[in-house]
Order: C-alpha cells, then structure tokens, then sequence
C-alpha cells in the first residue's frame, strides 16, 4: 500500500500550508465548531476536483498546461488563459513563499525560543532548496510524506489533548451554519483548500508516477487518502483553536500560549511541529509546482534536473528567503496574484469540466452523469469564490 502512496500526499502538503493554518486558527477561534461543515464541504469538493486533474494526467500522460495549449484551438484564448496560469501560479508562488517560510520559522520559533529567528528563514530556505535540488521526485515525495504524517500527527494530538466534545464535532461537520460576518471565513476557508495550482501539480505528477489506465484505481485511492488526511489537519487546527474562543488570537504561537495555562508545554511543542511541518511542505512544494506549471505552460518537456525547471523553483525560494528575511511585505504582488486566482480557479473549474467529457482527451474515461453533476455544483461555487475574492481584493464588500 505504502508504495503506491505519492502525488496525493504532496497535494496535502502543498494545500495545509501557513495561509491554511491561520485561516483554520482563525474560523475555529472565532466561530467555534459552527464551520467545520465549510471544510468538509472544501475537502470533498477538492477531492471530486484532484481526481478529474489525476486521471487526465494519467490517460493523457500530460500535465494540466499541455492539455490547455493543445486543446484550446484559439490562439488569443489559449495564451490569455497560459498568462493568467502563469501569472497566478508562477508570480502568485513567488510571493506567497516568503508566508511558507514565515510560518515554517513561527514553528521553530515555539520550539526553540526566538534567540536565533534572525537564522531561521534562511535554514527553511536552505532546507528546502537542498531537498529540491536532489531533483529525485521519489527522494522528495519520501521527504514529503514523512513530513505531512509528523505534522498530521502533530496537530491531531493538539486537538485530542483539549479534549472537544465529540457531538459538537458532529453537529458542526454536518449541520450547516452561517453565523453573523463568517461569510469571508467562509470564502477563505474554501479558497485555501480547493487551490488552482494543486490540479496542475497533481496532473503532472501522476503522469511521472502512473503510465497505465489500470493505475488509475490507485490514483483515486490516493488522491482520496491524502486530502481526506489534510482535511483532517485542517479540522484538528479548528477544534484546537475552538477552544480560546474567549482569548485574543493573533497567529499561531498565541494559540500554543493559549492553551499553555490549561494543557502545559505540549500544546506549543505539538503546534510548533506541525507549524514548521505545514511552512516546510509548503515551501517545497510551491516553488516545484511552479516549475512544473511553467514546465507544461512552456511546453519544455523538461526532467526536474533540467536547467530551466530548476531555474523557476531556485527563483522561488530565494525570491522567499529575501522577502522574509528583510521583512519586505510585496502586497501589490500578493494582491495580483490573488485576483489572479480568483479569475483563474473558476476558468480551470470549467476547463476541467469539459476537458474530462471529450472523448478526444480521456476516451472511455470521461465523466459520468454523477460526476458531471458534481463538477457543476463545483464550478458554480469556484465562479461564486471568484468574484467575491476579487471584489474583495481590490476593497468592495457587499456582504459586511
């Protein structure tokens, strides 16, 4: 079973990252358990997406930006389309690493004291380039997946040690709630999970790892573990965060320091772990989802060893070593890149939905009634994220 886990759990590691956590820390300590619901609502939904990005990759043996180059026929969609991806993903990644790094030294910083945080950024950028570097996707799948278990563990144990009640985890998961000003929480909750560069990234690993249709049962088991394990990261975050519904939470080390008075020194060692797990993953797995993007988009054709692969991800993360070293804030890049992905995830949403109905892509392989169904709702809720993202971007609000 072991040998045939891989691209989903770097999926999982690519989506439980920082941006995740705050926003888990952030739902759990405001509204309680009444938002567990919009997470399972996520990691279903991300699931039903990852396995159409999955089997195209594996039936056509093509990443995700191949497939939009070949397949869409007019050339000023086709590179409106390949501009908004790269922009999104490439762009969008270069800036959200300084935030991966960031929350990988919060976690070092409650384990180890904040004496040396000056020399944290560096040694998460330093780790992370050192694992790219090796260029084996197997050597860096094995490093991945020992990391989401330690920071899966990590963050359930957090949670068990506050000891929640099991019918309030029940009600809030399945019984719908909207509490008064939750509906950004919401939307952030959703739009931290079901993320556009992840479909790329899955497409194009599943073909490294799977070249059979018959491999595509072992595709879907794994897609459905692994973002059913980061669902339950996810979850965990809010319980644990549930319970300082009364304190004053700014980041994550105020929510170990919270629960210090009533648990002891656990909570923070079990939250730094997982926080420097969550950050690491992260920061390994953006900068190498960009490369791949910008691999497929370009139609290189390149192995990880390729110079021009390694160029984008080495970009990344040094881009993200300086942007947190020096304490630069590129707000204008995030606030492109996040208008960028809320144009971008509905438009792949949609891509997505028809390219697993045409017989010319997937043949026997494409989508069922059921499935087609599913994909709708999908892209109907991604369009909705979408426009709210943006207009709340560039500072319209309609709901308060």
């Amino acid at each position: 079973m072991f040998k045939r886990i891989g691209p989903g759990v770097l999926v999982a590691a690519a989506f439980i990252g920082p941006g995740t956590v705050t926003a888990c820390m952030l739902a759990g300590n405001t509204f309680g358990f009444s938002l567990l619901w919009a997470m399972l609502f996520s990691i279903v939904a991300t699931i039903i997406l990852q396995e159409m990005a999955a089997r195209i990759g594996i039936i056509t043996q093509k990443g995700l930006g191949d497939v939009v180059a070949t397949e869409i026929e007019k050339p000023w969609l086709k590179w409106l389309v390949i501009a908004l991806i790269l922009g999104a993903i490439v762009i969008g990644n270069a800036a959200y690493e300084g935030g991966n790094i960031g929350g990988a030294t919060l976690g070092l910083q409650a384990l180890f004291g904040t004496t040396y945080t000056s020399f944290y950024p560096l040694i998460i950028g330093i780790l992370a380039f050192v694992f790219l570097y090796i260029g084996n996707y197997k050597s860096i799948e094995k490093i991945l997946v020992s990391l989401v278990l330690l920071m899966s563990i990590s963050f359930m144990l957090t949670a068990i040690v506050t000891k929640p009640n099991i019918m309030d985890i029940i009600n809030g998961l399945f019984v719908p709630k909207a509490p008064k000003d939750s509906l950004l929480t919401i939307i952030s909750l959703v739009g931290t999970t079901i993320v556009p560069y992840n479909l790329f990234l899955h497409a194009s690993l599943v073909s490294k790892k799977w070249h059979l249709a018959s491999d595509l049962k072992y595709a879907r088991r794994d897609t459905f573990l692994a973002i059913s394990l980061g669902g339950m990261v996810s979850i965990a975050i809010m319980i644990t965060a549930a319970k300082t519904q009364n304190l004053q939470i700014e980041n994550v080390l105020d929510l170990a320091k919270g629960l210090e008075p009533i648990y002891g020194n656990s909570a923070k060692y079990f939250m730094g772990i997982g926080l420097f797990a969550a950050g690491l993953t992260s920061a390994i797995t953006a900068p190498l989802a960009a490369a791949f993007v910008a691999n497929s988009c370009f139609g290189w054709n390149a192995s990880m060893k390729d110079k021009r692969f390694k160029s984008v991800w080495m970009f990344i993360v040094i881009l993200g070593v300086i942007f947190m070293s020096f304490g630069i804030k590129p707000i204008e890049v995030i606030k492109i890149a996040q208008i960028s992905n809320g144009i971008l995830l509905p438009i792949i949403a949609v891509f997505l939905l028809w390219a697993v109905n045409r017989t010319s892509i997937l043949k026997s392989y494409k989508n069922t009634f059921f499935q087609n169904v599913l994909g709708l709702i999908i892209v109907l809720l991604t369009l909705g994220l979408g426009i709210l993202s943006v207009l709340k971007v560039i500072g319209i609000h309609i709901f308060n």
